[in-house]
């Protein structure tokens, strides 16, 4: 009892750790240098960040890359972890958008494009860049030219245009700027067809409207772009009709197991041996408890799980309280490398007590293997992605200095805490209480049918819960890898909880059947059944790529790397609830027969 009431201590103490962590995380990401507030006139800085195919969001190149218009020198804007992991490169410009100030046609620059130059603007016209900038942390976009189908006398050939004027158009209400919107002019074109050296003139113009919208609502509109009135209804219906199958499904099946199960004890506490006999998983108490195979690596997946969902957790919880919002550059891939080492903690010591239940050696290997199991291929997956990117110039490739912050980060917090961990769950080190005594030798297990083997088993586990959350899941890959915003944190939120829930009850129902079958061997049986539902979203991935307009080796390679590393988190996430579910239903199972 001393050994229970201790432990309980020590993870009321990292879970009060981890809540005063998140909240200064949340401090440090929602608070500014600046009020945002102007007086007219004030010059307001605004910063080029980058460009990219429309089709490949994840192909994106510093602005200067292309030939425009640029200042000498160029200075790049300081940023944060996250920015730099996100692709951004903010740096200054020739434009001047002084508050309030309206200017029209005002010259940028004048400049002779060479024909190396003309290539590179037709080819990115090819491809249909746009660019972005950030004005007062507000985002705008425009594209980079357009392209015409032209007819003569014998063919139809296309040509080619380079946008010359770019018109602001903000909002502003008091001495706040509001919001801003950018316009390629179609009426300012410059032909690039030909490969000939042409002298061009870049210009701009800026317009200011007064608005009654609060600087706090400034950011909704970016919100409410990517839900308009027909894809909220088909949003909202799909998720409720996901929650409706998800609670029939659930309700049907609670229903029958429970019915099974009761009809099994009563059997199990009848006088009759003939009866008793129909209760196969009865006979196999003195194995079901035995101690998994490769304890070192069952340890490791339990705690990089619990890890995974302690941060996602985490994450959820910053969305909900508003520093996780649309367009708050970095914010998302910040809060992951300041969350994921601070919670190797919680991995180690999962990965160390659960180890420890069974033997009291070897627990230093069951931590090493939590601190790689995930970080490992996912390092892989980076470089791999990274080369690439450094090979297209891209500007998702991170720079040394990035790449050095993170592994400093990993060595000097991430390491400590998971030998911290490790060390809090040997020293308050528990043998597992089994309702059971296990025997000797294993049970012999005899033949099973096809639909009893893991195989058959994983895909019922896993098509189950995904067909329930691919709709919503389609919504999440359209944001990650498109240019629609998930607006909805709280319905996201719903979701995962009841993919969860609805993981353990199928994990449970799974279990039962196997041991119904007098087949002993849940233990990894049940962490593969929850997680092969992430091999039906790594699948689905596929299938949206195949069905998009993204093209090219790049956008290709981050797109697998990308959603191998998530579906292989989720795979850890799912496994460890659908285990720990199943080890509760085990328990109480057995736990009951003994008491009859």
């Amino acid at each position: 009892m001393a050994v229970s009431a201790a432990m309980r201590s020590k993870a009321l103490e990292m879970s009060l750790f981890l809540v005063m962590t998140t909240i200064l995380i949340a401090h440090s990401a929602s608070a500014t240098t600046k009020d945002h507030r102007y007086n007219v006139g004030d010059h307001v800085p605004l910063f080029v960040n980058k460009v990219g195919p429309l089709n490949n969001p994840s192909e994106t190149y510093q602005y200067y890359d292309l030939p425009f218009c640029h200042p000498d020198p160029v200075i790049q804007k300081k940023e944060s972890i996250g920015e730099v992991l996100n692709g951004d490169r903010l740096t200054n410009t020739l434009y001047e958008l002084n508050f309030r100030k309206e200017k029209n046609r005002r010259t940028l620059c004048q400049k002779k494009l060479r024909v190396a130059e003309i290539a590179k603007f037709r080819d990115a016209v090819i491809k249909d860049f746009y660019f972005q900038m950030y004005y007062d942390d507000l985002p705008l976009w425009a594209f980079v030219g357009k392209v015409e189908e032209s007819w003569t006398l014998d063919q139809k050939r296309p040509k080619y245009y380079l946008f010359t004027h770019l018109e602001f158009d903000a909002i502003y209400n008091d001495n706040r700027i509001i919001g801003i919107q950018a316009f390629s002019d179609p009426n300012h074109v410059l032909d690039i067809t030909e490969d000939i050296e042409t002298d061009v003139e870049f210009t701009y113009s800026v317009n200011w409207n007064a608005t009654s919208i609060k600087f706090e609502n400034r950011m909704e509109k970016y919100s409410k772009a990517s839900l308009l009135p027909i894809r909220q209804k088909i949003h909202w219906f799909s998720f409720i009709n996901s929650v409706v199958i998800i609670v029939l499904l659930m309700g049907f099946l609670t229903l029958l197991i429970m019915r099974r199960l009761k009809n099994d004890l009563r059997k199990c506490s009848n006088i009759d041996e003939e009866e008793d006999k129909e209760v196969a998983w009865k006979y196999i108490h003195g194995d079901v408890f035995r101690c998994p195979p490769n304890l070192p690596l069952f340890s490791a997946v339990l705690g990089a799980g619990t890890q995974l969902l302690t941060v996602i957790c985490i994450l959820f919880l910053l969305a909900l309280v508003g520093v996780l919002y649309p367009y708050n550059r970095g914010a998302l891939l910040t809060s992951l490398v300041l969350v994921y080492p601070l919670t190797s903690v919680v991995a180690s010591y999962t990965a160390a007590a659960f180890h420890n239940q069974f033997s009291d050696s070897g627990w230093e290997r069951s931590v090493l293997l939590t601190g790689i199991l995930y970080v490992g291929p996912l390092v892989v997956a980076v470089s791999i992605v990274n080369t690439v990117a450094m090979a297209k110039g891209a500007s998702a490739a991170l720079p040394f200095g990035t790449i050095l912050v993170v592994l400093l980060i990993y060595i000097f917090l991430a390491i400590p805490l998971l030998a911290f961990g490790g060390l809090i769950g040997y020293r308050f080190r528990s043998e597992f209480s089994a309702p059971c005594a296990t025997k000797q030798h294993p049970r012999e297990i005899p033949p099973l049918a096809w639909y009893r083997k893991t195989s058959s088993q994983m895909f019922i586990g896993g098509l189950l819960p995904f067909s329930a959350i691919v709709l919503q899941l389609h919504h999440l890959y359209a944001s990650i890898w498109g240019y629609k915003i998930y607006t909805l944190p709280g319905i996201l939120f719903i979701t995962f909880a009841i993919l969860l829930v609805l993981t353990a009850i199928l994990s449970i129902i799974l279990t039962y059947i196997q041991l119904s079958a007098e087949d002993h061997r849940w233990w990894w049986r049940s962490l593969l059944c929850g997680g092969s539902t992430a091999i039906f979203m790594f699948g689905y991935g596929i299938c949206f790529y195949l069905r998009s307009n993204m093209d090219g080796l790049m956008q290709l390679f981050f797109f697998i790397g990308y959603n191998a590393c998530m579906s292989y988190a989720f795979f850890l996430i799912l496994g460890t609830i659908s285990f720990r579910a199943s080890l509760i239903f085990v328990c109480y199972v057995y736990r009951a027969v003994k008491s009859e």
